[in-house]
């Protein structure tokens, strides 16, 4: 058999790969978990009733602006992640500096603070509630990102799950803010954070698991 014969003969009947395969999968896995998110607002928690003018003063943005930024550094983080030999790259800067904006204004709130007011302004009147919320709320974007991610390609399983974790805990948190009344920046420094910390710490620990080729 010809060289040429032979390769036709291995080349015969590969279909093409989707170069947007990456794209899609996770298009459809932020859909699910921002809709499902949502919907469970709704229908179990309840939008607060002041949203519309809450809306309208720059603190709601600041409050939006924690998950949201995390929530793109994690979805930046997570689709290189999903690729095989790729490196996070600047997804962590997309993390961290989020995080740390936050706890250095928390550090600042309470510091200006009376020594008496420090700690009802870090619980606020939720800190019961919030994490195990946040955590009910990322389950359909958790179960959405892991489908996603193991029709890909990740060799970091822990770290992959970890950050897939994250993906699903701020787009929840995202939806959250719709119905949470805390406006104290030291709650969201601690709770919000807390609150997806974890799915990302499930994540973590199932990823090996379940991302396993």
């Amino acid at each position: 058999m010809k060289t040429d014969d032979f390769i036709s003969m291995l080349a015969n009947g590969v279909t093409p790969v989707d170069r947007h395969t990456l794209a899609k999968r996770f298009g459809v896995a932020m859909l699910i978990g921002a809709a499902g998110a949502t919907l469970l607002v709704a229908v179990i928690l309840g939008v607060r009733p002041d949203l519309v003018a809450v809306a309208a003063t720059p603190i709601f943005w600041a409050k939006i602006a924690l998950p949201l930024l995390l929530m793109i550094g994690a979805l930046v983080t997570s689709t290189r992640l999903a690729r095989p030999g790729v490196a996070p790259g600047g997804g962590w800067l997309l993390i961290g500096v989020p995080v740390a904006a936050v706890w250095v204004a928390t550090l600042y709130v309470l510091a200006s603070a009376p020594a008496d007011e420090r700690i009802a302004m870090a619980l606020g009147k939720t800190w019961r509630v919030c994490p195990f919320n946040i955590a009910m709320l990322s389950v359909p974007g958790f179960m959405a990102v892991f489908w996603a991610l193991k029709g890909l390609a990740p060799t970091r399983l822990a770290m992959t799950g970890a950050i897939g974790g994250l993906l699903a805990g701020s787009t929840a948190t995202l939806a959250y803010c719709l119905h949470c009344p805390e406006m104290g920046i030291p709650f969201w420094g601690i709770w919000y954070v807390l609150g997806m910390l974890v799915p990302t710490v499930i994540g973590a620990l199932l990823g090996p698991r379940l991302l396993r080729w």
